[in-house]
Order: structure tokens, then sequence, then C-alpha cells
């Protein structure tokens, strides 16, 4: 009931002797993630204790995934080193990186999406929450105690509304949400999301968040349109930005009646999507299509 992560995933963690790495890894073993190894070259051959579980850290990715097992890393570094920890990743053959990092250049973000992407290496970000398999493991920085596991299959530019909907929703429960990230340029879009929810039979429900600027949604919609038959609810941040302004991400860039949320929310509805025009009132969109369609929602 998973896409992306399950409980059988082995993490380790770049970065995990830093401060955000140790606050954040003890968050995911606390979650139920089997994080099997951190990664710092100056701290090889220590051991972090997380309360009942010891960390050993190497000095490399490939040494620590020939002495774990490791397929998924998640990465806690500074802007700076972000490229060149991805690319390192990336050589060592890890199949997933969750690139939790915010402020990083666009242009380290073009290089190493592109090579991880020729690696065969999914990335998932930069500047993102990460993701999570409710009750089973969670990489990155999600809360896991906000919701359970079920059957909706949640993607998000907003790391905020990410925990916005999994909160409003979790009587119903969710099979995996992923933060894809609001940067320009991401590893892994909507519709890689799409399509591994509707490839997914424990998934029966997609929940898509977009904010205004560029048309990674508009895109999303047509893929909607062709190739899934899941029902899909959206939501798109941005319906009261006021005009001229810049926004928080720095995705969220409009050009005239380009990537407005309007114009986003008539391509998804064009495409069979029901557009809440809130996150409460998408949570209660998606009570409503499940109850049509019968199955049990609890108040």
């Amino acid at each position: 009931m998973a896409i992306y992560l399950t409980k059988e995933s082995k993490v380790l963690v770049q970065g995990m002797t830093g401060g955000e790495g140790m606050k954040h890894t003890r968050r995911m073993l606390a979650a139920g993630t089997n994080v099997v190894a951190g990664v710092n070259p100056r701290k090889a051959g220590r051991t972090v204790d997380f309360d009942d579980r010891a960390v050993p850290v190497h000095g490399s990715v490939r040494e620590a995934m020939e002495a774990t097992g490791a397929d998924v890393s998640v990465v806690f570094v500074p802007p700076a080193f972000v490229r060149a920890a991805v690319i390192e990743a990336a050589d060592a053959g890890i199949g997933l990186a969750v690139v939790i990092t915010e402020g990083i250049p666009v242009h380290d973000s073009v290089a190493f999406t592109a090579y991880a992407k020729s690696k065969g290496t999914r990335i998932i970000g930069p500047n993102c929450p990460g993701l999570i398999t409710p009750g089973q493991s969670n990489a990155g920085i999600i809360p896991a105690d906000i919701t359970k596991p079920g059957r909706i299959g949640l993607v998000s530019k907003s790391g905020t509304l990410t925990y916005q909907l999994m909160y409003e929703l979790r009587d119903i429960g969710f099979s995996t949400c992923v933060g894809i990230g609001g940067d320009p340029v991401v590893g892994t879009t909507h519709i890689d999301c799409l399509a591994a929810f509707q490839d997914d039979p424990d998934t029966d429900l997609i929940v898509l968040i977009g904010e205004i600027g560029g048309d990674a949604e508009e895109r999303a919609a047509a893929y909607i349109r062709e190739h899934v038959t899941k029902p899909v609810v959206g939501y798109i941040a941005g319906f009261t930005a006021p005009e001229g302004k810049t926004m928080g991400h720095a995705g969220a860039i409009v050009s005239g009646s380009s990537g407005t949320a309007q114009a986003k929310k008539k391509a998804l509805e064009a495409a069979g999507v029901r557009v809440g025009s809130t996150p409460t009132e998408t949570a209660q969109q998606v009570l409503a299509l499940l109850a049509a369609e019968g199955d049990v929602v609890h108040s």
C-alpha cells in the first residue's frame, strides 16, 4: 500500500550528524523508518545513538550501501554541497534520493536532477518535505503522527498544505504522501506520482496540490485526461494572490494569465478533477466523493 517508499526501504542519511540531520533522523526512526546508516566523511567509523537505536556513520554513500544494503538516501546537507552529495549517491547506485535542502542554486538543481536521471536514481525535491507511507516509513520531515494508513494518494508542491490535507483527512488515511517541492526544477513531478498512484492497487483516490506559477498543473491535467481512471481531487494555492506580487515559492512565477490559480483550476476541471477553493473544501470534496462511491467515511 505505497509508492516509492515501504517498510522494506533501507534509508541512509547524508548529513545525519548535523543539527537538522540528527533531529529528523530521530523523528524518522520514531516513525518506524529503517534508518541503517549516516554518511559523513569526517566522522566515518563512529556510531550515533538515537534512543534505542545505534546508527553507524560511513565515509561515503557507496560504503554505506555496501555495508547495509541501503536503497534510499535522505539529503540534509547545506545548499552549496547538495550537488556533490546527490551525484555521489547517484554514482553509488541509490534508487531514491530525497533532497530536503532549500536554497539550492537552480543551475545546481538542473545539473544533479539530470545526472541522477541518467543514472536511474529518482530524486524527490529539492526544497521538499519528503514522503511518507503512514505506518511503514517516513523519509524527510513530514510529521508522522497526523494521519494513518489508508487508500488516498497525495502529491503536493507545498509542504504546509501536505500536512494540512493529511490532518483533515486523517480519519480516512493515506497510502503515500509525496511532497515534490515547489522549486522551478524538481526531480519527481505531479505526473510521475499520478502514474505511480494509478498503478498502485491500494490507492483508490488521488489528491493533487499545486500552486500558482509555471505550467506543471496544466501538464498534469492533460495527463489525467489521457491516463488516469481513478478519481482526482485538486487544490491550487494562490487564489487570493495579489496581482503583480512575488510569492513565496521560487516556482511561483505568474506571467499574464498563464500560471494563475484560476487557469490551473480550469485546466484540471476540464480533465474531470474536482478542485476545492480552500484546503478544507478540498478535503470535503474528497469525503463527498468517497461517500458517493460507497466507501466508509468516519466523521
